[in-house]
């Protein structure tokens, strides 16, 4: 079992940048795939970005370009640098995490995200206009 506890999540305006962090602990870090999800109010959580054990990530199209995820071995954190932010991106950040070398892809529906096992308790992004 891998326990996550998110934070740096906060209120930012049109453009601005934040780097949220997940610190996990209760299993070999380095073998996980660790990776961002996002919840808005009224929508389905979808995947953000992932990495895997070799440094790998995957994006989702909406936040490439934008979105940075990167972990730190020696401390047993995650990151996710967020940059040119908008409105659309407000959302409860969850970090989660899975067993395994590689990364599942990003499949949520009916209220729940397949291939990660291991969810933290969420911080809050809010973007204004």
């Amino acid at each position: 079992q891998v326990q996550l506890v998110e934070s740096g999540g906060g209120s930012v305006q049109a453009g601005g940048s934040l780097r949220l962090s997940c610190a996990a602990s209760g299993s070999t870090y380095s073998s996980l795939c660790m990776g961002w999800f996002r919840q808005a109010p009224g929508k389905e959580r979808e995947g953000v970005a992932a990495i895997d054990s070799d440094g790998t990530t995957i994006y989702a199209d909406s936040v490439k370009g934008r979105f940075t995820i990167s972990k730190d071995n020696a401390k047993d954190n995650l990151y996710l640098l967020l940059n040119s932010l908008n409105p659309e991106d407000t959302a409860m950040y969850y970090c989660a995490a899975t067993r395994g070398p590689t990364c599942p892809p990003f499949y949520c529906t009916g209220g729940q995200c397949y291939g990660y096992n291991n969810w933290g308790q969420g911080t809050q992004v809010t973007v204004s206009s």
